[in-house]
């Protein structure tokens, strides 16, 4: 392996940048695409999450584009990511690498007004750096044309397959002109995106650093059981969090958004440092979000996958899944969140007695036997009592109605009460056995307010 960036052939003000930002020595990812990228050679790069995959287009493309100028309305390079939080991500990696250049950097994600968005593509964008859907909206109200592309960036491959963007894809390499370069960065390489890369891209060179589907070997990786039910597994998450070794911050992941609302809610309410991140919140929050957890101000956050894939967290100790994936594929991204950049870190997986499927297709993605925790859960007795406020807004008024419903008879069983004697009840006729001793019935018990008044 190559010991230096200055031996990759990148620019001295490209390597100024990365030594003022303290690396020193490349990663594998990149020291095997990096060449390739400043040959201008198509390239399918397989890496898992946190091998340095984005320095390793975003180095080369500066080197790049320190000769020519951008003209207006005309990007002379696309980035595609699929969420808008891994945009930000790459808009940052330039801002930082790029120090050095006098470059147009812009960003197309939703969320965000149109009206400033337009000012940076007037002006002409060198990087453009884009989610399909807001791209698109720029192109069909006029404001882009991309005939003027030499640089395009498929990155998180795999995740745009699996968030539905392929067709957008497909539209947006029709605009691009035929004699371009293009790379396709992915930590998994499915069919799907073989075939699309076959399509997209011309005699590519394919690295591969890592064992497709594979796990960091610096993660310890462990499954719980808990029940199903949701306080259930709430109180198996808390429990896991109390035992928990090491615990400097965690991302909880959720496969439902609802269930982050109701979770986040939980660990609130039972003292824990946590906050939401979903793709049902605003921009601004989302983001507000992301820089509170960087920071340390934040402790525990609760995502959806939108958070599984590239985001560039580095120093995550935990990674805890409320829910196990339903694609094992999502796994391996969402417990790359900790154990970067050869740091140690821990992985625990929740799981119940149906789910036995889910973790056995994980096991046989990542060739390996996930070791089951003998963690203990908490006490019935103390669950009980610290779940029983824990209720979403459905259970609540569904508990209500049938408190509702279970306080009818009570009130009806108690008006012989106000009664003076005993004596023959309105129900004496309904008994099951007229030589019964009692008039309830031979094996019914006498109720409560009768013996009050026999031994009066």
């Amino acid at each position: 392996m190559n010991e230096n960036f200055e031996s990759l052939g990148l620019s001295d003000k490209v390597t100024k940048a990365v030594a003022d930002a303290g690396y020193k020595t490349p990663t594998e990812i990149q020291v095997q695409a990096i060449p390739h990228v400043l040959q201008k050679r198509d390239l399918i790069a397989i890496a898992q999450t946190g091998t340095g995959k984005t320095a390793s287009f975003v180095l080369p493309m500066l080197t790049l584009l320190e000769k020519g100028r951008a003209r207006a309305r005309m990007p002379r390079t696309l980035i595609l990511e699929p969420t808008r939080e891994l945009a930000a991500q790459v808009f940052e990696n330039f801002e930082k690498y790029g120090k050095n250049h006098r470059l147009n950097v812009a960003l197309l994600i939703g969320g965000v007004s149109f009206v400033e968005q337009n000012k940076i593509l007037d002006r002409g964008a060198d990087v453009l750096i884009a989610t399909p859907g807001r791209l698109l909206d720029h192109f069909e109200r006029g404001r882009l044309l991309m005939t003027g592309t030499e640089l395009f960036v498929i990155d998180e491959a795999d995740r745009m397959l699996d968030m539905g963007f392929i067709p957008d894809i497909e539209r947006i390499s029709s605009l691009l002109p035929p004699r371009r370069q293009t790379l396709f960065f992915s930590a998994t390489m499915p069919d799907e995106i073989r075939r699309l890369s076959e399509k997209f891209l011309k005699n590519p060179a394919e690295i591969q650093v890592a064992r497709q589907n594979s796990t960091a070997e610096t993660i310890t990786q462990s499954l719980v059981k808990t029940g199903s039910k949701p306080f259930e597994k709430r109180e198996t998450l808390r429990a896991q969090i109390q035992a928990a070794a090491d615990l400097k911050n965690a991302i909880i992941f959720c496969n439902r958004k609802r269930d982050i609302t109701v979770l986040d809610k939980s660990l609130k309410k039972h003292g824990y440092n946590s906050n939401a991140l979903h793709g049902d919140m605003d921009q601004k929050s989302r983001t507000q979000t992301l820089a509170a957890f960087k920071n340390g101000d934040l402790k525990f956050l609760i995502a959806s996958d939108v958070a599984a894939r590239g985001l560039d967290i580095p120093d995550v100790s935990h990674v805890f899944n409320y829910d196990i994936p339903t694609q094992s594929e999502d796994y391996v991204h969402r417990i790359g969140r900790t154990g970067r950049a050869g740091r140690s870190g821990t992985a625990i997986t929740l799981v119940t007695s149906a789910e036995t499927k889910y973790y056995k297709a994980i096991e046989k993605l990542i060739g390996k036997t996930i070791e089951w925790s003998t963690a203990n859960k908490m006490p019935p007795a103390q669950s009980k009592s610290t779940e029983k406020p824990e209720t979403t807004q459905k259970e609540s008024q569904q508990k209500r109605t049938e408190q509702s419903a279970a306080s009818q008879p009570k009130k009806s069983t108690q008006k012989p009460v106000q009664q003076k004697t005993p004596q023959k009840p309105k129900n004496q006729d309904k008994r099951p056995n007229k030589n019964s001793p009692t008039p309830f019935g031979e094996e019914s018990a006498v109720p409560a307010f009768l013996l009050q008044s026999m031994h009066q």
